[in-house]
């Protein structure tokens, strides 16, 4: 059984593509989804301390209704982006060692 599966992947073909090729696609988009998420993490953070030092020193102000109100209006925004990302990326453990290691080295 092993044999078959390796053969199928070393020398297999799909559309006339190398299995390879195909295998490799959820691998390379983990990569970019790793490394995007990252930058977007550190750029949230950032501004999370620019807002929390604003508040503090009284810059500006946010009320527990304000920030109800935020999270009502751009929660299901952002549930209906991350669905429509999760949906659109190829599942597998390629994807998640990609992740990973966009993550790691991004």
């Amino acid at each position: 059984m092993w044999d078959e599966i390796l053969k199928l992947v070393t020398a297999g073909s799909l559309f006339g593509l190398p299995t390879i090729a195909f295998m490799s696609v959820p691998f390379v988009a983990g990569l970019v989804v790793g490394f995007l998420l990252k930058k977007a993490l550190r750029i949230a953070l950032i501004l999370l301390i620019i807002a929390g030092a604003g508040t503090y020193f009284g810059v500006f102000s946010i009320s527990f209704d304000q920030l109800k109100n935020a999270i009502s209006v751009a929660g299901p925004v952002a549930q209906h982006g991350a669905a429509i990302v999760i949906g659109m990326l190829p599942l597998g453990v390629g994807l998640i060692v990609g992740l990973i290691l966009g993550f790691k080295y991004g």
